[in-house]
């Protein structure tokens, strides 16, 4: 990773069991709603200081918008130099509410018709541009755009930068906003969702990823810059590791040999022993191929008795961009509260897949330690995020 320590200093996060970190904890750890996890009641008014730039925002960049303020909030007064503070924020699609509702205007009303705006909130970049402007943050505004290990690869990277010395902070996380027709339709069509619209990870009856929507951010410094101005850390990003299938555009690779590596690599940047792992954040999706390829991964690593594992889509539902920096939110909270959430979704265990260790049922108390955060997005992306507790 660098010879610079990362710390996360604050959380910011927008998803549908809550908006918030403590009304999204409480989401986690009860049973979750049924069908599309849409996320209700969201103002963006409440975090834009013109009512104009909301208007001209697109609804994946007001999710990112409003949890990087949560982040900011909760991290205090920063010290750093705005040349020296970043913005890393991920999405796997990016704008496609806005793309979809203009191609509507212009097949009913005509190209004269089409939104100035649709380019610049329809781009996956907008996120990153936008929260840059917003504080004026002048060091890299970057976008990764690796499908669903979008967010988690941001993170990774914004991290990088502040242990290689170009950044001392940096807002970081994914985003994603994708509930169209186009989308639902090609999802469908391709049978990627749940027929019953019911998130279960890991189970024999797994049929399908049930999608959400949302967006989460931490807030990453430079460890000795964060005690010297007197910050609550609230965890450190050891490293991490991506790599490739090079397999199938959707499908894992067979016996997850692609997330086996990216573990093992994320370890290796780390400095952390299989031992010293506590909790995997999987990830989970509840689709056949993904969750057996991923629990072949943990058990070819770690062993029968390895750590404690849990899918928290089985609440979140799918984020697709968004859902390695959701989930790197809810490892963080559960180092903060020596609380792991539960699988929801899961009763039967698949006889075909090796054993983990899922915690399902209830949260489980743990000691916390070196945690992990797996995202595997189509096209063969792994990303593994080594966060450890403060």
């Amino acid at each position: 990773m660098g010879s610079r320590k990362v710390v996360v200093t604050g959380l910011g996060v927008v998803a549908s069991c809550g908006i918030g970190s403590e009304d999204f904890w409480k989401g986690l750890c009860q049973p979750p709603a049924t069908g599309e996890r849409r996320v209700q009641n969201f103002d963006p008014s409440e975090y834009f200081d013109n009512p104009k730039d909301a208007r001209r925002s697109d609804r994946s960049t007001q999710f990112a918008i409003a949890a990087s303020q949560m982040a900011l909030s909760q991290a205090g007064e920063l010290t750093a130099d705005l040349d020296r503070s970043g913005v890393f924020i991920g999405t796997g699609i990016g704008g496609i509410e806005t793309l979809e509702e203009q191609i509507g205007v212009l097949l009913e009303k005509g190209a004269r018709r089409v939104s100035p705006f649709l380019v610049p909130m329809m781009m996956p970049n907008a996120a990153s541009a936008a929260v840059s402007m917003k504080y004026g943050f002048k060091g890299p505004a970057e976008n990764t755009c690796t499908a669903c290990a979008a967010g988690t690869h941001a993170i990774i990277n914004a991290a990088r930068l502040i242990a290689s010395d170009r950044c001392d902070v940096v807002i970081a996380g994914g985003t994603e906003s994708a509930f169209t027709g186009s989308s639902i339709a090609g999802f469908t069509n391709m049978t990627a969702f749940s027929s019953e619209g019911i998130s279960r990870p890991f189970d024999v009856d797994r049929d399908g990823f049930v999608m959400g929507e949302g967006a989460g951010i931490l807030l990453l410094e430079e460890k000795e810059m964060a005690l010297a101005r007197g910050a609550e850390i609230l965890a450190e990003i050891l490293g991490g590791a991506s790599n490739a299938d090079a397999h199938h555009i959707t499908a894992p690779a067979p016996e997850g040999s692609g997330a086996k590596k990216c573990i093992e690599l994320a370890l290796k940047d780390s400095n952390v022993s299989n031992d010293q792992v506590g909790y995997i954040n999987a990830h989970g999706t509840s689709t056949p191929l993904n969750d057996l390829g991923e629990a072949q991964a943990i058990n070819a690593v770690f062993g029968t008795s390895g750590p404690l594992v849990s899918s928290t889509k089985g609440v979140t539902g799918h984020t697709l961009g968004a859902a390695g920096a959701i989930e790197a939110v809810a490892v963080v909270l559960a180092l903060q509260k020596s609380l792991i959430p539960p699988t929801a979704g899961f009763s039967n265990p698949d006889p075909d897949m090796p054993p983990i260790n899922l915690v399902h049922e209830k949260a489980a108390e743990w000691t916390p330690s070196p945690s992990i955060s797996n995202s595997f997005g189509f096209g063969g992306h792994n990303g593994c995020l080594v966060i450890g507790p403060a």
